[in-house]
């Protein structure tokens, strides 16, 4: 039987341990210590919106945290016997193992999270199975399903097409389904069917051995939606936690694609973010996300993260409004420029309680961008076109005002 995380453990990503102490980076000099990126990413690649806005991550977090930026990550060179290593992962680490090799220990270590199974860091983890019989790979936990039930939107996860196709079936009755990749971002790999015949073009159109080795999530379709960002972010003795709205712009085809965030950002845990002055439905999202977060924490042994960020969606369906967590993000994302910019407020005055800080994603040639905004990418990615990548601190609050 899986456990109930403390609060702290909560705040920090392991159950049942204690808090790191806000001076636990302290114990080694930070100029010792070198911010790496890791992962598959070309961070030397003009032409990568990714790449380029990983490494202006990983330059920022080493000046916010006093540490050194020593480019990407060298298995000859960056062993932990050479110095200490923080590390700025593209993607959600898998392995426990595979992080303690990289001396991978807490979250005084990376920027991001370690998950022991690849699943675990996807939308997959967010729904329960159709059935007992259903096909499910190693470490899956139905305790998990069935503690994020209250807190998510209905739905299943299914690793085989028939299995979705079963899943979908019993939703669709009750009004349209929405079928979506586990590894899809910026709304991208999602596709709403209303009855039978779509539901099973949909399911042609996707790739099977791809599904029993990453899964296929199928939930409630929302109308009316509003997405919440809510999360916490921690990097060198600094924490925060936010709650904001993401926003959609076209892309340079048309689509409707991630364009954005605008977070309300305070010093400390999420539970100290509900202690601020938020609206009823942010609250409700907050909590939502917290218990979430809980959850795997509780059910996946293994798990360690210092930045989280939960997408919670509001909506109609069938005329009842819901609200729920669609999924997590335990690694650098589109909010990541917002997190850092209110940080560094943070940093700069220890008066200062609460900032607000966005990120926006433009596409097309030659937009206006505001004269303090930090610009994390400009230019032509060789995959979406003419793309605007920038993050800027909006205001800051003593907590009084």
């Amino acid at each position: 039987m899986a456990t109930t995380a403390t609060p702290e453990a909560v705040a920090h990503g392991r159950a049942g341990e204690p808090a790191i102490a806000p001076d636990a980076e302290q114990r080694t000099d930070h100029r010792d210590v070198r911010v790496v990126l890791y992962g598959r990413a070309n961070f030397n690649d003009p032409a990568s919106h990714q790449g380029t806005t990983l490494k202006g991550i990983a330059e920022r977090v080493a000046r916010l945290a006093g540490f050194q930026f020593a480019g990407s990550y060298d298995a000859n060179t960056h062993v932990p016997s050479a110095g200490r290593f923080y590390f700025i992962p593209a993607d959600t680490l898998v392995g426990v193992d595979t992080a303690r090799q990289l001396g991978i220990q807490s979250l005084a270590d990376l920027f991001g999270g370690v998950v022991p199974h690849a699943f675990i860091g996807t939308k997959a983890i967010s729904h329960g199975l159709i059935a007992p019989d259903a096909r499910a790979p190693e470490g899956w936990s139905e305790e998990f399903a069935a503690q994020v039930k209250p807190h998510v939107l209905p739905g299943f996860t299914a690793f085989t097409l028939d299995d979705a196709r079963r899943a979908a079936l019993a939703m669709l009755d009750e009004g349209a389904v929405r079928i979506k990749e586990p590894c899809g971002i910026g709304g991208l790999g999602q596709q709403v069917v209303a009855d039978e015949a779509e539901l099973d073009a949909a399911l042609q159109s996707l790739d099977a051995e791809r599904v029993a080795d990453e899964g296929l999530v199928v939930e409630r379709n929302l109308d009316a939606v509003t997405t919440f960002s809510v999360g916490q972010v921690e990097v060198g003795g600094l924490q925060a936690s936010y709650c904001g709205t993401q926003d959609l712009t076209p892309n340079n085809s048309g689509q409707q694609v991630y364009g954005g965030s605008t977070l309300r950002v305070v010093r400390g845990t999420l539970e100290n973010l509900l202690a601020h002055p938020i609206e009823a439905h942010l609250h409700e999202a907050v909590r939502a996300a917290i218990a979430y977060h809980a959850a795997a924490v509780a059910c996946f042994p293994g798990v360690l993260v210092s930045r989280c960020n939960y997408d919670v969606a509001m909506g109609t369906a069938g005329g009842v409004q819901r609200l729920g967590v669609l999924e997590q993000s335990w690694r650098v994302g589109g909010a990541t420029g917002a997190e850092l910019a209110a940080l560094a407020a943070f940093q700069a005055d220890p008066a200062c309680v609460r900032a607000t800080a966005c990120t926006r994603e433009i596409y097309g040639a030659n937009p206006k961008v505001p004269e303090d905004a930090d610009v994390y990418f400009q230019g032509e990615d060789r995959n979406v076109g003419a793309l605007t990548k920038y993050a800027r601190l909006e205001s800051v609050s003593d907590g009084h005002t």
